[in-house]
Order: C-alpha cells, then structure tokens, then sequence
C-alpha cells in the first residue's frame, strides 16, 4: 500500500493514507463511519489499487455487496492477484446469487490462492451450498485434509465451527457439539462464538450482569454520562466527515472505460456534498 501511495503527490498521499487508517480503525466497531472515510479516499485516488480494496470491505462490512464487488473487481484488475477471489464469490451470495459463488468456486483462479485463500473459498462454497437448502452437500464440501488436520492454523478454528454449524442444522447435534468444542479449542482468538453455541447445545444461559447494573440505574433514575459523552464523540466524528466530504473533490471513482462496471446510482451523502459544491 506505501509503496502505491508514494505515486500520489506528497499531500494528497498523506490525507489518502489518513483515511485509509481511520478505514481500517473503524471497520469493525463502527462500519458506517469506516464506509464514510472510505468515500473519501476513493474521490481522492480513485486510481489506487489498495484504495479500492480498501473501498471494496468497507461497502461489504455495511452490506453494500454490489458496490463492494465492483470496487473488488477494479483492484483485482489493477494488481493481477487473485487474493480477493474468495471475498468476491461471498458478495455473490450476498446479492442472493449462490450459483455464481458455486461457479466461482470452480474456476481456475482458485488454483492460484495460497492455503489461506483456498479455506475460504471452500467456506463460501458451502455457504452457497446452504443458500440453495442444500445441507448435506454443504457438510460434504467442508470435508477436507484442512478439517482433518490436528494442526492449527488462523482458518482452523472457523473451518470446524462451519462444519459444526451445517451439522446442527442438518439435525446431526452429537457431531455437531463435538466439532463445536473443537472449534473452541482452536479458537485462541475468540474469532468465534463456539463457546455459546456449546452452552446452548446443553441449555445453559448466561446473564450479563454489566446489563442488567445498567438497567437499576436506568431504573432508578441515575444520569448515565457516559452514553452522553458516547454521544457527542460520534456527533463529532459525523461533523467531521461531513466536513471533509465538502472540502473534497467529488469525482466519479468508477472507469468510464471499463466494460465490467456499471455505474451505482448515487447514495443521499453524495447527492448533499454535489449540492454543496454546487
């Protein structure tokens, strides 16, 4: 990513890369905001593979498959690699287009990924698979030397809780609370709620007990400051955008030369930062 920001003049590349943080910061605790900078980014180097990849998950974290597959696209185009196969194919599914994930799944590009790739690959096939009802197949498709291996890789613990999941849905709840638990073994992360899942299999419920302080102190009339403080900081952050969407340059960041794209309808935000410039 420096090294594509280092084309860019020295100031635009500094507020592109300001961005692209505040992108990556955000994503998971607050991915509108996170899609909001990302906007940013793109009128500003529209033209940068790494921005576009950038774009490309924040619009698929708020669900915005069809804007985050073409901005995949246009990376994928940009760089060559075929890392971004796999997220592309579950955009597919998300569009309630399974059988273009499953054709996906059986092109040659994914021959091309790592072992990293071809794992989520095979995750999004069976997630394809369960769009169609087809359970047993899903269950199938997941089977791999991967599942079988004792080893523990980054994809581990998320492959056996796949697996554990197509089985309970199947009806297979022994097979299914035993690949649970061995998802959670894996899980040194907490990538997964494999733990609950398991709680859940033996009836076990759990009460949050920070909730329900909250809820006698709301009952009892107790000011809470700290929602109010939360409050301001994301009235700030929201003026804060806004006002970095008018300073900036509004251009459109799809090619007009390129055949795979059509252009997306206009989004509210940029209808209100055109009609300020205007």
């Amino acid at each position: 990513m420096r090294q594509e920001l280092l084309s860019l003049p020295k100031g635009l590349a500094e507020e592109v890369s300001k961005n692209l943080v505040m992108v990556a910061r955000l994503i998971d605790e607050d991915p509108e905001q996170a899609y909001a900078y990302s906007r940013i980014a793109l009128r500003l180097a529209s033209r940068v593979a790494a921005v576009r990849e950038a774009a490309g998950f924040a619009a698929y974290a708020t669900q915005k498959y069809s804007e985050a597959l073409a901005e995949f696209r246009a990376a994928k185009r940009m760089t060559g690699s075929v890392e971004l196969w796999p997220v592309m194919a579950d955009c597919e599914r998300g569009l309630g287009r399974p059988e273009r994930a499953l054709a996906m799944a059986g092109e040659p590009e994914v021959q091309k990924l790592d072992k990293a790739g071809q794992v989520e690959m095979r995750l999004v096939a069976a997630g394809a698979r369960r769009d169609q009802g087809q359970l047993e197949a899903a269950i199938v498709t997941l089977q791999s030397p991967e599942l079988a291996s004792n080893a523990v890789q980054p994809w581990t613990a998320r492959l056996r809780y796949a697996y554990a999941d197509a089985l309970l849905a199947a009806g297979r709840e022994d097979e299914a609370r035993e690949w649970f638990g061995k998802a959670l073994e894996a899980d040194k992360d907490g990538a997964t709620d494999a733990s609950d899942r398991l709680a859940e299999l033996d009836g076990v419920e759990f009460v949050d007990a920070a909730i329900d302080a909250a809820d006698d102190e709301d009952q009892d009339g107790t000011e809470n400051l700290v929602d109010d403080e939360d409050d301001e900081d994301d009235d700030e952050d929201a003026a804060e955008i806004a006002a970095a969407e008018r300073a900036t340059d509004v251009a459109e960041y799809y090619d007009e030369d390129d055949e795979e794209y059509e252009p997306l309808e206009q989004s509210a935000a940029d209808s209100d930062v055109r009609g300020d410039k205007a």
